[in-house]
């Protein structure tokens, strides 16, 4: 009998089961590790360049542009953050599919991972790439404290 966290969602249960391939598991895996650190990671330098353009402190009488500068700077920040999650939550996601590839690579190539192993890999928090992943550039706010008279 299989333990209740392992069997299907309840409106999933007349579909039968999922196989998955372990290899295969291993393989998405290592190429979607490879791909984050050859394909996207090389980008955020530039990204992070481009968003840190200085902006000239606009005048405290223009009511209209400092706000609008200063929402400029909270949807800049926003942006650079998810930019640079990205890396962090893509390496999770293959250091957790590793995880889950090298916990049943010695048993049957179709061999069912347990729902409860593939949740605590992805919760996880040590799960992540070997790399250590680039901080979040904190980005300059124009309408900061040295905005002009």
């Amino acid at each position: 009998m299989i333990p209740e966290e392992d069997g299907p969602a309840p409106w999933l249960r007349n579909y039968g089961g999922i196989k998955a391939d372990i290899r295969q598991l291993r393989e998405f895996a290592d190429q979607l590790a490879a791909e984050v650190e050859r394909n996207y990671a090389p980008h955020l330098p530039y990204i992070a360049a481009d968003m840190s353009a200085e902006i000239p402190n606009p005048c405290d009488a223009f009511v209209e542009l400092v706000t609008f500068l200063h929402a400029h700077h909270e949807t800049q920040q926003a942006t650079a953050d998810m930019v640079y999650a990205v890396r962090g939550a893509t390496g999770h996601l293959a250091a957790a599919a590793d995880r889950v590839a090298t916990q049943y690579a010695d048993s049957d190539a179709f061999s069912a991972a347990r729902v409860v192993d593939v949740q605590q890999a992805l919760a996880d928090p040590g799960a992540v790439l070997p790399n250590t992943p680039t901080p979040t550039p904190m980005l300059t706010d124009p309408t900061g404290p040295a905005v002009l008279p």
